[in-house]
């Protein structure tokens, strides 16, 4: 990987800095909405907005990304977002209603577009084979970034007030775009570089764009291939319903924690919610350690998602049980590396799809993961007035882990059927190669039609695997 790896990780790393600002940002921006709006119904109104900002831009990422290079709209993403934060930092004393939602639609907008451009875009600045390893980078950065910015908001708000944290936060989205326009990583395939004119740097090739560049070479060639798309949507389409799911089921834990940390430490809560994620964090550290020693992902998919999906339910449900510190600190750890390891197989495997389709699966995933979060914040909150903390969790995460084990049943099932499948084609392919090759023999000697026939032979059994 050499340079493209250590322009990759320059990329992270300035990612990291707009992430930290971002998760510092989440919490000035609730307690600064609450000022200008001066209620709770309000502060809700404000985040609603800022969710549905970006699920309308999830549906349409796939559309910009297709017009677009994912290099531009990440610049384009990263410096509408400086600007809004630099206009909240200079009206923080006196900003109207009107600016506040401006602001929120424009963040929740340019951060789902920034995401859904940088993840379909990883198997081209570091090829397929390393997409794995890339991910499990990007997921480490983003899980410092979260656990420092979530413990600077109290102390950097306190000292600086609301302008400052803006600021700051306005500062972290440009170094982000400053990166990439100085760096110009690769982020699109050689049939997309006439859009802006330039190559960007090092060039990666895409298997999965060219596979889907040869679909209509031979009837017989596209015939099979429609099959095999049409088996692959729906393996594709339960992993991001899975997924939406489980950022509904996320959503209960976010929402339940505060409640948590009070009754657990009554004087101190703020120190229970970092210890919390801070041994979180060095779950999703410790899955990127372990998932960069395997085989580079090529063989993840729904079935390690499924089960990591699982194993992440069961953990937290466990970590509102009430357990002493240690064995807290460890449900912790375990539900972050639980985490880290959907979030890097997921991710791989929706980017193992052809290049022209990734911007639509991935802004179809944040439609979902944003549907889900926003739809769980607003049902575990209510159910939390009448509940307590343990079974709220414990329903959303036991419905999370449902939806899993269907998932890894109905794999388990085509993964046999697929078997039988393959076994039956690859005993018609091999009497067709044979009586092509028979042809073969038979025309050597009286020109080129049963070399046409072989050649053609040869290339409708070339096709893409799932």
């Amino acid at each position: 990987m050499t340079g493209v790896d250590r322009r990759f990780r320059s990329l992270v790393v300035a990612h990291a800095v707009s992430a930290y600002g971002t998760y510092l940002n989440l919490i000035a921006l609730s307690l600064f909405s609450y000022e200008v709006t001066g209620s709770a119904l309000g502060v809700g109104a404000v985040m609603a907005v800022r969710l549905l900002s970006g699920v309308t831009a999830g549906l349409a990422a796939g559309a910009v990304t297709a017009r677009l290079t994912r290099r531009t709209l990440m610049v384009a993403t990263d410096l509408a977002q400086t600007l809004a934060m630099v206009v909240l930092a200079l009206w923080a004393s006196r900003t109207p209603l009107w600016v506040l939602l401006g602001a929120v639609v424009v963040l929740g907008a340019g951060n789902t577009f920034f995401n859904v451009a940088l993840r379909s875009a990883v198997p081209v600045m570091v090829g397929q084979d390393d997409r794995a390893r890339a991910n499990g980078v990007l997921v480490t950065a983003r899980s410092v970034a979260t656990v420092l910015g979530f413990a600077s908001a109290a102390p950097v708000i306190s000292l600086g007030g609301f302008g400052v944290a803006f600021g700051v936060n306005a500062a972290s989205f440009a170094v982000s775009a400053a990166a990439v326009l100085v760096l110009r990583p690769r982020t699109d395939t050689d049939r997309d570089t006439d859009r802006d004119g330039d190559t960007g740097g090092d060039a990666v090739s895409d298997p999965g764009a060219a596979e889907g560049g040869g679909e209509g070479s031979s009837p017989g060639r596209g015939g099979r291939l429609r099959r095999r798309v049409a088996g692959l949507a729906g393996p594709l389409l339960g992993l991001i319903a899975l997924r939406g799911l489980d950022a509904l089921a996320s959503a209960s834990h976010n929402v339940a924690l505060p409640l948590a940390a009070h009754a657990a430490e009554p004087s101190d809560p703020a120190v229970f919610m970092a210890r919390f994620w801070a041994a979180w964090a060095v779950g999703t550290l410790l899955a990127h350690q372990v998932l960069k020693r395997r085989s580079h992902g090529t063989s993840w998919g729904e079935r390690a998602f499924a089960v990591g999906t699982c194993a992440m339910s069961l953990c937290f449900v466990a970590a509102f049980t009430g357990p002493p510190a240690p064995a807290l600190i460890a449900a912790a750890v375990a539900a972050g590396f639980a985490d880290g390891w959907t979030e890097i197989v997921y991710t791989s495997r929706l980017q193992a799809a052809p290049d022209r389709q990734r911007g639509r699966l991935f802004g179809l995933s944040a439609t979902a993961e944003q549907s889900g979060f926003a739809l769980g914040t607003i049902a575990a909150a209510a159910a939390l007035e009448a509940l307590p903390a343990l079974a709220v969790v414990g329903v959303f995460h036991g419905a999370a882990a449902c939806g899993a084990l269907i998932l890894l049943l109905l794999t388990v099932r085509r993964r046999d059927a697929r078997s039988a499948e393959d076994r039956s084609d690859r005993s018609s392919t091999g009497g067709e190669d044979h009586s092509s090759a028979a042809g073969e023999d038979r025309s050597s000697t009286g020109g080129d039609k049963g070399e046409d026939t072989h050649g053609t032979s040869t290339g409708a059994s070339r096709l893409p695997g799932p």
